[in-house]
Formats: structure tokens, sequence, C-alpha cells
């Protein structure tokens, strides 16, 4: 899976960038082709030490790191499984990208999706004619 960066809500993977927004438009851009939905998905344990001291850390209440390092894992591994996704599509931006979490037994799932799209800069505004 490739390894990616982040910077200001665009994700640039092996130099390619893209656009990875909650929202339904990239303020900025016109969206010129929708290619469909893409998604990534992946479905996570942890270890049976996490497990056990996690076990223990709910006792006392309060954040249970373990688990919360497993979960933000997990969504990185998403992140880039639908970004590869919408690359292979061509799209160089998903828009309406959402997080989706389940569990199946003691397993949780986390799944990632949105719109695959391309986008284009709006034209820059003409300068002021002048008198």
């Amino acid at each position: 899976m490739p390894t990616a960066r982040y910077r200001r809500g665009i994700r640039l993977c092996h130099d390619v960038l893209m656009f990875i927004v909650t929202t339904n438009d990239v303020p900025g851009y016109r969206i010129t082709q929708v290619l469909g939905e893409v998604m990534g998905l992946t479905v996570r344990s942890t270890d049976f030490g996490q497990s056990f001291t996690a076990g223990f850390r709910a006792l006392g209440g309060g954040e249970i790191p373990e688990y919360t390092q497993v979960m933000y894992e997990s969504r990185q591994v998403v992140m880039g499984r639908m970004w590869a996704e919408a690359q292979q599509r061509g799209a160089n931006a998903i828009v309406a990208m959402r997080f989706d979490t389940g569990s199946i037994g003691t397993f949780s799932e986390v799944c990632g999706y949105g719109t695959a799209v391309v986008v284009e800069p709006l034209a820059a505004p003409a300068p002021p004619a002048s008198v």
C-alpha cells in the first residue's frame, strides 16, 4: 500500500495530489466528472497483550490508548485503500468522504467511503478593466 502525507485536506501519495474532503465540493474547484463511489475497508483486532492491558485500563475508566491506536491505524489504512481505488479510476479528488465503524464479534470494522471525482480549478477572475 502506498505511503501518504497530508497537507491541509490534500493527500499526497507518491507525489500524486488528491483532495479528500467531507464536503460535497472542493472550494475553488469545479467537478467535471463523477466516477462513482470508492471505499476502503478493514477489520482489525488487538493482540493478546493489548487486550489484556486494555482490560485493566477499562476498570479505571477513561481513554484506552491501545484501542485508540487500533482505530487510528484502521482509519489510515482505509484512507489509503480508498485513495488507491479513486486513483485507479482516474480521480483527483474524493468528495463527501465519511467513516463508518462496526463490530463483528470481538473485531472492529472501519470503512471509509466517498465519491471519486475529477476537479479542475475555477478560472481566476479577470482583473478590472482600466479606465
